[in-house]
């Protein structure tokens, strides 16, 4: 049985095959690669992560909490600064072994195309269900707590069937990408983007946009959790800094039109979040989200640390580089931190 008649209007769904779990990543092809390897010349690298205990707290998102190292261990002991003479007096070892618990998208991360679907009605009954990028469904595709989950609520029961993250890191991410400067034009002031916005400043930087290009947005977010210290301003931190105007109906038409393939940003979510509200009737709360991972399979890169890397590309009147960006190979997760490279 097939999961859709019918597709969101401008979707990609079916554009890679009707089992397709990979969206636009499908345009990171080999000429792609090559395209970024052009772009390096001088064999310099930008660590594109925060460290991923900032932003620190839990100011941005309450849900979401710094990550909690702690040692391995059985009865013989931690395995932090072990002697394991403690097991065979012959051995001289000193040994440490640790674990983490990690929020996958408590500092600079990927959005999967399972991180957020829609009520779409997929075979014309007039019925709208909960769907997720080419009609993957949620409840069994996507699967969330069940009833026995145990005390966490959640435990090995929530599982990304399709979409999840191993896809991303499979492929893996290396491409072309290119940085859009908007911190350099707009300041730090807490700035609604909208396409008129977009295009000036790209064309007053000669910032060309092709086909499978990966798309950055300096903004200067994640330089302000830094000069923060892991002690976000709560009064700051949910206004401050350039976002993308969702509710911008020629903004999201150009991100369809631009054939990105994949949308990354130093702020929190890329957009504005919750978005302005479009007035009466149905809408997405997070319209970037809904277009992106829902529509077009185009997966969102949030928080990422971009400041060094903005820096020497504008001294250098540049805007192109070769990005490598896997994420963890989790099976199963809907996000993961994204520890990515940026060689010029």
């Amino acid at each position: 049985m097939k999961r859709w008649t019918r597709r969101p209007e401008g979707s990609t769904w079916g554009d890679w095959g009707e089992d397709d779990q990979l969206g636009r990543l499908n345009l990171l092809t080999p000429q792609k690669i090559l395209q970024g390897i052009a772009e390096v010349k001088e064999g310099r690298t930008f660590c594109l992560s925060l460290p991923l205990d900032l932003p620190g707290g839990n100011v941005l998102n309450p849900r979401r909490l710094p990550p909690v190292l702690s040692p391995t261990g059985d009865p013989n002991g931690w395995r932090f600064n072990f002697l394991t003479g403690k097991l065979d007096p012959r051995h001289l070892d000193v040994v440490s072994d640790d674990r983490v618990m990690l929020t996958l998208q408590y500092s600079t991360q990927w959005d999967t195309l399972a991180h957020v679907g829609s009520l779409f009605d997929v075979d014309g009954s007039g019925t709208p269900v909960p769907v997720y990028y080419n009609g993957y469904r949620a409840g069994t595709d996507i699967v969330g707590p069940q009833p026995d989950a145990g005390a966490d609520g959640c435990g090995h029961l929530c599982y990304a069937h399709k979409l999840g993250v191993e896809n991303m890191a499979e492929k893996p991410i290396q491409g072309r990408a290119v940085l859009v400067d908007l911190e350099k034009h707009l300041g730090r002031g807490h700035t609604f983007v909208d396409y008129d916005q977009l295009m000036r400043i790209m064309a007053a930087d000669d910032v060309v946009v092709e086909p499978g290009d990966m798309l950055l947005l300096h903004t200067g977010f994640a330089t302000m959790l830094v000069e923060m210290g892991g002690k976000p301003d709560p009064q700051k931190v949910h206004a401050m800094c350039a976002v993308l105007d969702g509710r911008d109906q020629r903004l999201l038409q150009w991100i369809t039109d631009s054939q990105i393939a994949s949308l990354i940003a130093d702020n929190y979510g890329v957009e504005a979040v919750p978005a302005r509200d479009a007035g009466t009737g149905e809408q997405p709360m997070l319209p970037i989200h809904h277009h992106c991972l829902f529509k077009l399979g185009i997966n969102l890169g949030e928080m990422w640390y971009l400041h060094e890397l903005a820096l020497w590309l504008r001294a250098n009147k540049r805007s192109r580089f070769l990005l490598t960006a896997p994420p963890l190979r989790l099976p199963g997760a809907v996000g993961s931190p994204a520890n990515a490279i940026a060689t010029v």
